[in-house]
């Protein structure tokens, strides 16, 4: 398997690319971007008709044009689904950072909200059918074919001018997606094209209770050694992925327990090292909010590795991968030794999913020639039976029919024909 993850592609497209995503563009900020064809962002206000609606307010109006003075800041939240990213972005919203609306409505898996723009949901499911990624894809080239994508115009144009869109209600914006990883060197050029500062913030929850939880609450049928490997592509290169926003803005490692534990601390740590001004400015009122909306018993599902049914190759890889982010979430613990143990386990696990390809060619080969053979099935039996040979609707009905039409001299002369014969 080509090693896609570590090389510069060239061919995705026009923007520079390191490590599959873009993170470089220098493209003339239209005032007024084309429409997008597969969708546009909605339509958002300026900042003087945010400020407008409490204008009958005079201290919230003041705290407003406060917060649209802050340095523009693009949080993004990223992570595995189900580790805790929707609880920070609860939690970022309540101390007045912006989350695009109208959000992705509150369910049974998340009663306390997403924290999900319904937008950027649907621009990268948008994204990803083109791509043809799943979510969870655990394929490492799925990553070539998403930065692909995102490469296009009609990608980078709607998401820069959503996000342009979005600082008219506050300074810093925050995108959360349990896709997003897929794309953050796509909303890095976005940041770079509204002259804002893109940061990063991954959350870090123990793997078994990740599949755990995707199993309990989504009815999964892929199976644990799936999970396991889509946990280990996406933490893995979401990291990788995630150190050309540290040369920029910043990034940040969140440990799920800690915030659920002590969420003052966390938070503000992450403030300080992201310079979140909302963060670093929060009221008591903001804070009381916060109180209320954390809740440790969010952490429904504790699970260890020891009891998920993975092969002990792939535990030992998980285990190590979870080790060495968890050190990242430590104050100082981003450091080089770090990362280049990342990279030795991204290259194992690249190494392990080629094998298991290998292993599995003769399966997927059988299903797809399974799949050919229903698929030929199914369209004889929506044709019908073709007829026999000598029955009236056959080839040999056929041509007794056209010989009925000729004319009687005609006949005379075929007949007269197939006696001297």
């Amino acid at each position: 398997m080509s090693r896609v993850c570590d090389r510069r592609v060239e061919e995705a497209g026009q923007a520079d690319f390191s490590y599959g995503h873009p993170v470089s563009d220098t493209e003339d900020r239209p005032q007024q971007p084309a429409a997008d064809p597969v969708g546009g962002p909605p339509a958002a206000g300026p900042a003087g008709d945010s400020a407008g609606e409490v204008a009958g307010d005079a201290e919230a109006t003041a705290a407003l044009r406060k917060r649209l003075r802050y340095p523009r800041r693009v949080v993004l939240v990223a992570g595995a689904g189900r580790s805790g990213t929707s609880t920070l972005a609860g939690v970022l919203q309540r101390l007045h950072l912006h989350v695009p609306q109208p959000e992705v409505d509150a369910d049974t898996t998340n009663p306390r909200g997403f924290g999900e723009s319904a937008w950027v949901v649907r621009h990268h499911e948008r994204m990803l059918r083109r791509a043809n990624v799943n979510m969870a894809d655990a394929r490492p080239d799925a990553w070539l074919d998403t930065a692909r994508v995102a490469a296009m115009p009609n990608c980078r144009v709607p998401t820069s001018k959503f996000l342009e869109e979005q600082f008219g209600f506050s300074s810093e914006v925050v995108i959360k997606d349990p896709r997003l990883s897929w794309f953050l060197g796509l909303w890095q050029a976005a940041a770079v094209r509204t002259e804002s500062t893109a940061v990063v913030v991954t959350m870090l929850r123990p793997p078994a209770e990740v599949i755990g939880s995707k199993q309990d609450h989504y009815s999964n049928r892929l199976g644990a050694p799936h999970l396991a490997a889509s946990w280990l592509n996406m933490m893995l290169h979401t990291e990788r992925a995630g150190r050309d926003l540290q040369e920029g803005g910043g990034r940040s490692f969140v440990r799920y327990t800690d915030l659920l534990t002590d969420w003052t601390s966390t938070v503000m740590r992450l403030g300080e090292e992201l310079q979140l001004q909302n963060v670093l400015h929060a009221g008591t009122t903001a804070v009381t909010d916060v109180d209320s909306f954390i809740d440790p018993a969010l952490r429904r599902t504790e699970r260890t590795l020891a009891g998920t049914p993975i092969s002990a190759a792939m535990r030992e890889l998980v285990e190590e991968t979870d080790a060495a982010l968890n050190s990242m979430a430590d104050p100082g613990g981003d450091t080089a030794e770090v990362r280049a143990t990342l990279d030795q386990l991204r290259t194992a696990f690249v190494d392990l999913y080629a094998d298991a390809e290998a292993v599995a060619r003769s399966t997927a080969m059988a299903a797809v020639e399974r799949g050919r053979r229903e698929g030929r099935e199914a369209a004889r039996a929506e044709v019908g039976p073709v007829p026999a040979a000598d029955d009236e609707g056959g080839a040999t009905g056929l041509a007794r029919r056209a010989a009925r039409r000729l004319p009687e001299p005609v006949k005379g002369r075929l007949r007269d024909l197939r006696n001297r014969g």
